[in-house]
């Protein structure tokens, strides 16, 4: 009820979103699956209704790659790379958009981002040795500042060249959290790594007391 109700919503605000009633060819993805287990911390079991909302964070440059050892040995040419995902911009403004439509619903919803930062095996500047660390701390400053404009006016090709396509998921939680004139988050933590594949962040914003 809850889906078609913000589905409905985010379509007379024009924004084109499309809809299943179940998974095609597997259960939820792990961005979901992970995100619903950290909630449930205790594993006393999640009992609050979930509704997965899927941002295209693949874009020109993941699938058309075949994997990471086809990447590196055979990178496929720019002429040949898939449509691109959605950019930034218009992930910022969906997120608006979609608690515009919430704040009207009769529910208590919250709003969750999940997924890494910037992969190492997406950032061919780096050689796919390590994330774009920078890049990432840019956009956490100006997370923790609740510098909006930069978050909204970050160009799709800067996010492919720093391997950051999952954080399209953010832009749309950047966007939620400044409709909702959330200064800043109440806490948020950047965890950086040369090891891993990829940086984490969590950032929580509490609803008004």
């Amino acid at each position: 009820e809850g889906a078609k109700y913000l589905t409905r919503g985010l379509l007379e605000a024009e924004f084109d979103v499309s809809y299943a009633y179940e998974p095609l060819h597997a259960d939820l993805g792990h961005a979901f699956l992970n995100s619903a287990l950290f909630l449930d911390w205790d594993r006393t079991g999640f009992e609050y209704p979930v509704v997965p909302f899927q941002v295209n964070c693949y874009g020109s440059r993941v699938i058309c790659q075949k994997g990471y050892k086809e990447s590196l040995e055979n990178p496929v040419p720019e002429d040949q790379l898939d449509p691109p995902a959605p950019s930034p911009k218009r992930c910022f403004d969906l997120g608006a958009a979609a608690v515009r439509v919430l704040r009207d619903s009769p529910w208590r919803v919250a709003v969750v981002a999940s997924s890494s930062w910037s992969h190492a095996f997406l950032t061919r500047k780096n050689y796919f040795l390590h994330p774009a660390h920078e890049a990432d701390r840019r956009l956490f400053r100006a997370l923790e500042e609740g510098d909006y404009a930069t978050w909204r006016d970050t160009p799709l090709a800067e996010i492919e060249e720093n391997g950051q396509q999952e954080l399209l998921n953010w832009f749309c939680l950047m966007g939620a959290m400044a409709e909702l004139g959330r200064d800043t988050p109440d806490h948020a933590e950047f965890i950086e790594s040369s090891i891993m594949n990829s940086n984490k962040v969590i950032a929580v914003y509490r609803p008004p007391s």
